[in-house]
């Protein structure tokens, strides 16, 4: 959730403590919110409902405990779906072409297993391992929320210099799931992935050698 939604999430909050005839405090607030931040509110609203509804625990007012047992659940599920995209996408799409798909989250977990082209290229009798490393990065970074990921998986082909070198377009990714989904993944992605590799500024190494010179002489 947004800071935006604070507010959304404690109306909510509040309605539900008061269907249990119980007030909603404001650390109970904050220790719900710093719990649940990181989820979508659809997922805590949804999970909310279904504690409500369930015939033994739904009789108690829930717990923060409770809900995040139910999200995990959430999560989990959302992971095996994701790998079902992933898996499609690799035999429809193929390893040579850019694919975005419509969870940011697919990606990041993509790039730590080797990228696009070598899931792509997964032997038959290691696709078991692949699906579990992938849930499991996938159900991490979706727990955590906000991340770093690439805009694009690039295929199997020739670098990107090598096509705006010669003023050509980059070649189109396939949009993989919902098409508005995917390019909003798309335009708010960054390019280098989400590990941000940089150099040291020529200045900055100056002043830091001059720095450990300093300290040696002390």
């Amino acid at each position: 959730m947004r800071e935006s939604e604070l507010e959304g999430f404690r109306d909510l909050l509040t309605d539900v403590m008061a269907y249990y005839g119980k007030d909603c405090s404001e650390f109970m607030l904050t220790v719900w919110w710093e719990a649940l931040h990181t989820f979508e509110m659809e997922q805590v609203s949804s999970s909310l409902r279904r504690h409500a509804t369930d015939p033994d625990r739904g009789r108690f007012a829930p717990r923060v405990a409770d809900i995040i047992k139910v999200l995990q659940g959430t999560t989990t599920d959302r992971a095996a779906l994701a790998w079902g995209k992933v898996l499609g996408a690799m035999s429809s799409v193929g390893a040579y072409t850019d694919v975005v798909f419509d969870d940011p989250a697919i990606h990041a977990a993509i790039e730590d297993l080797g990228g696009w082209p070598k899931v792509c290229r997964t032997e038959t009798a290691e696709l078991s391992y692949l699906q579990h490393r992938f849930q499991e990065a996938h159900r991490a970074y979706t727990e955590r929320g906000q991340f770093e990921y690439m805009r694009r998986l690039p295929g199997d082909r020739s670098p990107d210099h090598e096509y705006t070198s010669h003023g050509l377009k980059l070649p189109r990714p396939a949009l993989v799931g919902v098409r508005e989904k995917a390019i909003a993944v798309l335009q708010n992605g960054n390019a280098g992935g989400k590990t941000l590799i940089s150099s040291l500024p020529a200045h900055a190494m100056h002043l830091l050698a001059n720095a450990s010179g300093q300290e040696l002489q002390a």
